[in-house]
């Protein structure tokens, strides 16, 4: 899950040499996924009023929910 939010991250970013993401597990078992972009990039990843982030949003639960995880998406400043 952490290749496929990086790889989604990248190309919607002028920098995507600077996109970051980490990944921690809970012991409920969620999957907590923090992404960190340049600055500059911030509004790329959020989109207008939150709507690519909430897709983003949206596709890693999808995916998570087909291996039997939850998942989190945090963006980080």
């Amino acid at each position: 899950m952490k290749d496929l939010l990086t790889y989604i991250a990248q190309n919607l970013v002028e920098h995507p040499n600077a996109v970051n993401v980490k990944e921690t597990e809970s012991v409920e078992g969620t999957v907590l996924l923090e992404l960190r972009v340049d600055p500059s990039d911030m509004g790329k990843v959020i989109g207008r009023q939150g709507r690519i982030a909430k897709e983003i949003r949206i596709l890693m639960r999808s995916v998570a929910q087909r291996q039997g995880k939850k998942v989190s998406v945090e963006i980080m400043d």
